[in-house]
């Protein structure tokens, strides 16, 4: 399996495309990443040393890609942050010829706009081009509850009320949606549960939440679903498996008490989890 991932790339630590390579090849499948930024360290430190890549940067390295002749071997694109509208827009154009190369090919959409607690983090426009272009593009999503809730302009404070807030992005256009965290009156506070919907039905899975805050595993588990998903697209599996593997790298770096999520030293989780968490369908 070959996957496009066009994200950030930091020299130290993991997030965007170093949160989110490594485990796709861990798995087994061969990632071709494209790098959006390359920063000295995630923006979290409140210093950084780097640049940002411009659009057309993205588009030149898909046009070496496509000189290989190797386009149409390509069986997904994966996105997270965008810095821009312009870069969103390049990445759309990646999706395009990569569907013209393959048409079986998926696209799969981190949408990330914000979260509970921070609010809306991005550039103005992106909230905007994540609802009315991107998402509509996808073919796999995965909001957060706080993107969720933007994308869908409902509120996720039930169970019920998130499960019709994942039919409303549905009816923008991904057919796949997993999202990543969600908390609703239903939810034991010292627990997360994550929901995953197709056409075949709504999955559940709920974990313990974890003493900690790292970046990172947001692009992870994106990365893990999007490739379980694609290889079989039994979604209650892919939840499964996505949740397990980040699960046991999540509870490994807050044993480790460290600041950065430890993919490299919990790397048997991703394809061994120390702990699996099934998916419960949920009923209508």
């Amino acid at each position: 399996m070959n996957i496009i991932s066009i994200q950030s790339h930091v020299a130290y630590g993991h997030v965007g495309n170093d949160a989110a390579v490594f485990p796709l090849q861990r798995m087994g499948v061969e990632v071709w990443p494209i790098h959006t930024v390359q920063f000295s360290n995630h923006t979290g430190y409140g210093n950084w040393k780097g640049h940002v890549f411009d659009a057309g940067a993205i588009g030149e390295v898909v046009s070496g890609i496509e000189q290989r002749g190797v386009l149409g071997e390509c069986e997904g694109v994966l996105s997270g942050y965008m810095g821009s509208a312009d870069i969103g827009a390049a990445i759309l154009d990646v999706v395009q010829r990569v569907k013209r190369a393959n048409p079986a090919a998926k696209y799969c959409c981190d949408p990330v706009i914000g979260d509970v607690g921070r609010g809306i983090f991005v550039r103005e426009g992106i909230p905007e081009f994540m609802r009315m272009q991107a998402v509509p593009t996808a073919d796999i999503v995965t909001p957060n509850q706080f993107e969720l809730d933007l994308l869908s302009r409902r509120s996720s404070k039930t169970l019920r009320e998130a499960r019709d807030a994942v039919k409303a992005v549905h009816d923008l256009g991904p057919r796949a949606i997993l999202v990543t965290s969600l908390h609703t009156n239903e939810t034991p506070k010292d627990c997360i549960d994550l929901l995953a919907s197709d056409d075949s039905g709504c999955f559940m899975v709920r974990t313990p939440n974890l003493p900690l805050s790292v970046n990172g595993a947001g692009d992870a588990i994106a990365a893990l679903f999007f490739a379980h998903y694609l290889r079989d697209e039994k979604i209650d599996e892919a939840l499964s498996r996505a949740t397990s593997s980040t699960f046991g790298i999540l509870a490994k770096t807050a044993q480790a008490g460290t600041r950065e999520i430890q993919l490299v030293a919990a790397q048997d989780e991703i394809v061994n989890p120390s702990r699996i968490f099934s998916a419960k369908a949920l009923g209508a």
